[in-house]
Formats: C-alpha cells, sequence, structure tokens
C-alpha cells in the first residue's frame, strides 16, 4: 500500500442533481489542493501526502489569514518551478490591487486578511486603520519585502486550468457560459449560479473559496476548502478517471 492511502478518504462520484450527467474523465491523475491560506505547516503535510503520480495544482489563496503567508507563496513559487500548477486567488489579486492602488484597496485588502501577509513579510507600520500616508509607507514596504520577480509571478497566475473535462478555478464558474469564457470576476469571486443549477455540457469544475465542513465531489463540482487557516485542515482531491478521493491533513 502506498505511503498515502492512508489519508484517502474516497467521495463515490454518484451526481445526484436529475439534469446534470458526466463522469469525471481527466486526461492524467490530478491532485488539487485547496486555499491554503498562509498555513505552510498544513501544506507541507499534505505535499507528503500526496500521489506521486498526478498532476500538482493549488487553486489559489495562498496569503492572507495565517501568519506564514510570505513562506507559502515562496513555496508555491518553487513548486511551480517543478511543474506544478498554482491558480491566482482572489486573495492573490486584493494584494496586487493594493500596491497599484494603495488608498483605493488597501483598506478592504487589510480588513480581511492582508495584516497577515504584511506581517509576515516584517513589514512595519502595517494596521487595520491606517490613514493614507501610513498606506504608501506600507505598499513601499512590502515592495520591497517581496521576492525578486515575486510581484511578477503573481500577475501571471492563471485563472482557469483543466484537463479533459475537470476545470480547476478558484471560486465558481458560470454554469450558463462556456468555461473558456468565463469573467474574472466569476472566477475570482464566485456567482450565485454557480451553486443554485449544474452545467449541462458534463464538465466538472473543481474549486476553493467557499469553505465546507467537509470536501464535496457531486453535481459536477468539487468543493474542496475546508477553511485551512482556522480549522487546521487543508484538503486535496485526488482525480482519476470517474474516481474522487479526498486527502487532507486531518487523521482518519
Amino acid at each position: 500500500m502506498q505511503f498515502w492511502k492512508r489519508w484517502m478518504s474516497r467521495s463515490k462520484v454518484e451526481p445526484t442533481y436529475p439534469d446534470f450527467s458526466g463522469a469525471l474523465a481527466p486526461e492524467q491523475p490530478l491532485f488539487i489542493i485547496g486555499d491554503v491560506h498562509g498555513r505552510i505547516d498544513l501544506l507541507d503535510q499534505l505535499l507528503a501526502k500526496a500521489p506521486d503520480d498526478a498532476q500538482l495544482i493549488l487553486v489559489g489563496d495562498l496569503i492572507d489569514r495565517g501568519d506564514e503567508s510570505a513562506q507559502v507563496l515562496n513555496r508555491a513559487r518553487d513548486l511551480c518551478a517543478e511543474g506544478a500548477i498554482c491558480l491566482m486567488g482572489n486573495h492573490e489579486k486584493m494584494m496586487l490591487d493594493f500596491i497599484k492602488h494603495p488608498i483605493e484597496r488597501g483598506p478592504r485588502w487589510l480588513r480581511y486578511g492582508g495584516l497577515q501577509t504584511l506581517q509576515s513579510y516584517g513589514v512595519p507600520g502595517a494596521r487595520e486603520r491606517a490613514g493614507e500616508d501610513e498606506l504608501h509607507f506600507i505598499c513601499d514596504g512590502l515592495k520591497t519585502c517581496l521576492s525578486d520577480g515575486m510581484q511578477d509571478w503573481i500577475k501571471t497566475l492563471p485563472l482557469h486550468w483543466h484537463s479533459g473535462n475537470v476545470h480547476v478555478v478558484h471560486a465558481a464558474a458560470d454554469p450558463q457560459v462556456d468555461l473558456t469564457k468565463q469573467s474574472s470576476r466569476v472566477l475570482l469571486w464566485g456567482t450565485r449560479a454557480f451553486d443554485e443549477q449544474p452545467r449541462q455540457d458534463g464538465q466538472w469544475v473543481v474549486h476553493g473559496h467557499t469553505i465546507v465542513d467537509e470536501a464535496v465531489c457531486a453535481n459536477g463540482r468539487v468543493s474542496i476548502d475546508t477553511g485551512a487557516y482556522a480549522t487546521g485542515v487543508l484538503t486535496g482531491a485526488y482525480i482519476q478517471a470517474d474516481e474522487c478521493t479526498f486527502i487532507s491533513t486531518a487523521s482518519v
């Protein structure tokens, strides 16, 4: 028995919604990791359990809320250099927006986890209610602390990746729109329609962003954000033909 199988929990792929049909059919085995949010400890634990035959993918939201956001970004960049795929999450987008427009976009980012990212980089003066001069100062500090090329690397992260009929996005995909024509806002932030109706084209969507008590594989959706920063449970989905297996940092 392979080492990682001790941490598996199988999810039968049984579409329950009467209007959805379609079996999981990736072109290769995939291992897709949910929102890490600055928990390098959990990421390392899950990577140690990852199947060695699968394409590794991270769904984004590497940063914010967790205290080791800088370390997670560095680890993800190294993994991508070795062949992994990393998507952009809405939290990476918020950080980029802060760097570009610190006054307009700073308060929101700081309120929703940016403080932890700044602290992980050792940026001085960061506080949630920073004034305009402080925001410029914090922004300059972050740009100085980001490792060479990191900002450009984050900018190039894709919003969508697929293998066969398995599509990986950060937040959601509009079920009424072709998966190659989704808006960036939906991919990063989600849409109510994603939860309310299945796709009609047999395509599966794997996503994070919305926290679930347990990972779910049903109705053409694979939901894998188990709230790692708060729960201590980081989950990955190992997807093969017509099979989805969840592997997490929780002992089973």
